[in-house]
C-alpha cells in the first residue's frame, strides 16, 4: 500500500510545508528583535496561548512513539502514561505557571535561563541553564525520528533522508518566524492534533464488541502481563514504585522546561492565566490518552511482525495506521501525527535557540554588545543551524541503533535538565531565599545522582544494559530537593542567631 501512498502523501507534504512557511514569512515580517523572536509582540487570546501549550506539551512522543512502549508492555503503560504522569504534570501546571509568569513579566525575562539569572541575581547560574539546555537537543532528536519513522513508510523511503528533510525544513523556516508565528502554527496544529486524537481513540472500537472483558481477553491471549497494572518483566513498568511514585515526581517536574513555562510569557494580561491553563489542560487530557492506541496496535501486531519482518516498538504506529484506515483518513491522521511533532519541534527550536543566543552568547561575550537587534536576529539564526546540525548527527544514531526506542535516549536528557532546574525554580516561586550558591549545588547533586546512578546501574531498578530514566531522575529530583530544603533551613537559622546577637539585651 505505501506505493500507492506516496503520492498523496507528497502532495499534502507539500501543501503543509506551503502554509509554514507562509506563516513564518507573516511572522518574520513583525519580528525586529530577539526578544519579538522569543515572547512575540503580538497580542493573543489565552485559548490560542493554551492551544499552543498543549501542542507543544504534546507531541510526537505522546502520538507515536510511547503508544510503541504501551503496544510492548500493556496496561501498566497506560496508568503510567496516560494517568498518572498527566495528573501530576497538570497540578504542577497550574501552580507553577502563575508564579513563574508573575516573577517573568517583571524583569522581562525571555528565557528559563534568564529568569534564573534574574530571580538569584546570578549571571553565572543563568549561563548554567543556558548550558544545560543542550540537554534537551535531545528531545528534538526523538521528534525528528518519530516522524521520519511515521513518513519513510508512507514515502516508501528511507528514514535518514526523510529525517533530513525534516530537519532542513522545521529548522529552516524557524530561522524566521518565533513567537509570532508559532502561536498561530501550533493553534492550527493542536486543532488537527484534536481531530486526529479522536480518530485513533475510535479506531480500535472493534475490539470492544464483546465489552471490556473481550478486548482484555484479546490482550491477555497474547501476553497476560499485558493486562496486568504492572508488568515485572518489563523495563519501565515493573511495580508501583516505578508505575506510581515515579511518574509523579516526573510529572510535577516535567513542567520545569523552557518551552512550557515560557509560553505564559506571551500573554499580555495576568487575567488571562485561567482560560490559557483550562483550554491547554481540557485539550491535553485528550492527547495524553492518545497512547491507548499502542494496545489496539498490539492486537493488531501480536508479534510485533508484519510479512516476516520484525517491526521496532517506533515504528508500530505508523504501521498500524496504515493497515487500519483507508487512503483519506490516513493522509489526515498522518497530517496529525505531523502537526503533534511540528508543534513541539518549533517550540524547542525558539526557546532553545533565543537561550543559546541571549543567554549563551549576547549576555556573556561583550564583544557582542555592539550587534544591531538585525545582527542579532542573525547570529540567533546561525544558532537554529548549528542546532540543526546536532539534531542530524543524534538523529542518524537513534534510526541505525536506538537502545529499545528513541523514548529511552530522550528521556535521559531531558529528565537531567528538569532535575536540575526543579529546586531552583520552585525555591525562586515559593520563597524569598536567593542563595545562588545553594542553587549551584541543588542542579550539580541533581546531574550527579542522575547520570551517576543511571550509568553507574546503581540500585536494584538499574542493573539491565538499558535501563529506566525516569528511576535515576526521581532519585536526583528527590536528592537535590532534600539538600536543597535542609540548605534553606540551615541557613535561615544561621541568619536568625546573627539577627539575634545584633540585638542589645
Amino acid at each position: 500500500m505505501s506505493n500507492e501512498l506516496q503520492i498523496p502523501t507528497l502532495l499534502m507534504l507539500m501543501l503543509l510545508m506551503g502554509a509554514l512557511i507562509a506563516i513564518a514569512i507573516r511572522g518574520a515580517r513583525k519580528t525586529d528583535s530577539v526578544s519579538d523572536y522569543a515572547i512575540g509582540n503580538l497580542q493573543f487570546s489565552p485559548v490560542a496561548v493554551g492551544l499552543a501549550l498543549a501542542a507543544s506539551m504534546t507531541s510526537a512522543a505522546t502520538f507515536i512513539i510511547n503508544p510503541g512502549l504501551i503496544a510492548l508492555y500493556g496496561f501498566s503503560g497506560v496508568i503510567s502514561y496516560a494517568v498518572v504522569l498527566p495528573v501530576a504534570a497538570f497540578i504542577s501546571l497550574i501552580f507553577l505557571t502563575r508564579r513563574f509568569r508573575e516573577h517573568g513579566t517583571k524583569v522581562k525575562a525571555l528565557t528559563m535561563a534568564q529568569w534564573m539569572g534574574n530571580r538569584y541575581n546570578n549571571k553565572k547560574l543563568s549561563l548554567l541553564f543556558a548550558v544545560l539546555s543542550v540537554l534537551l537537543i535531545s528531545f528534538i532528536v526523538l521528534i525528528v525520528v518519530g516522524l521520519a519513522q511515521l513518513l519513510s513508510k508512507p514515502l516508501n523511503a528511507d528514514p535518514i533522508w526523510v529525517m533530513l528533510g525534516i530537519v532542513v525544513f522545521v529548522f529552516g523556516y524557524m530561522m524566521f518566524g518565533g513567537a509570532n508565528a508559532l502561536i498561530y502554527t501550533n493553534t492550527v496544529q493542536a486543532s488537527l492534533m484534536f481531530v486526529v486524537a479522536i480518530l485513533l481513540l475510535w479506531s480500535g472500537r472493534e475490539y470492544f464488541n464483546t465489552g471490556w472483558d473481550g478486548f482484555t481477553a484479546q490482550l491477555g491471549a497474547i501476553d497476560p502481563q499485558l493486562t496486568k497494572f504492572t508488568y515485572p518483566s518489563s523495563l519501565l513498568f515493573r511495580d508501583y514504585f516505578e508505575i506510581i511514585f515515579c511518574q509523579i515526581v516526573i510529572g510535577i517536574a516535567v513542567v520545569c522546561q523552557p518551552h512550557i513555562l515560557t509560553k505564559s510569557l506571551i500573554l499580555k494580561k495576568s487575567g488571562d492565566v485561567n482560560k490559557f491553563l483550562l483550554t491547554s489542560i481540557l485539550v491535553m487530557t485528550v492527547f495524553f490518552a492518545v497512547v491507548i492506541t499502542g494496545l489496539y496496535a498490539r492486537i493488531s501486531f501480536p508479534e510485533f511482525m508484519l510479512d516476516g519482518v520484525a517491526i521496532k516498538p517506533d515504528q508500530i504506529i505508523s504501521m498500524y495506521i496504515i493497515e487500519k484506515f483507508n487512503t483519506a483518513a490516513l493522509l489526515l491522521i498522518t497530517l496529525g501525527l505531523i502537526a503533534a511533532g511540528i508543534s513541539t519541534l518549533e517550540g524547542l527550536i525558539q526557546s532553545l535557540s533565543v537561550t543559546f543566543t541571549q543567554d549563551l552568547l549576547l549576555d556573556h561575550i561583550p564583544a557582542l554588545d555592539s550587534l544591531t537587534n538585525s545582527q542579532k536576529i542573525v547570529l540567533n539564526r546561525i544558532v537554529i543551524i548549528f542546532m540543526a546540525v546536532l539534531t542530524v548527527v543524534f538523529s542518524f544514531r537513534q534510526i541505525v541503533a536506538p537502545d529499545l526506542s528513541v523514548a529511552i535516549f530522550a528521556q535521559n536528557g531531558v529528565y537531567a535538565f528538569f532535575g536540575a532546574a526543579f529546586f531552583p525554580l520552585v525555591s525562586g516561586m515559593f520563597t524569598q531565599f536567593s542563595s545562588s550558591k545553594l542553587m549551584f549545588i541543588t542542579s550539580a547533586t541533581s546531574l550527579i545522582v542522575h547520570f551517576g546512578t543511571y550509568y553507574g546501574k546503581i540500585g536494584p531498578y538499574l542493573q539491565n544494559d538499558i535501563n529506566n530514566p525516569a528511576i535515576s531522575a526521581t532519585y536526583a529530583i528527590c536528592c537535590s530537593s532534600l539538600i536543597g530544603m535542609a540548605g534553606i533551613i540551615f541557613m535561615k537559622k544561621g541568619t536568625s542567631k546573627e539577627l539575634s546577637k545584633s540585638i542589645p539585651s
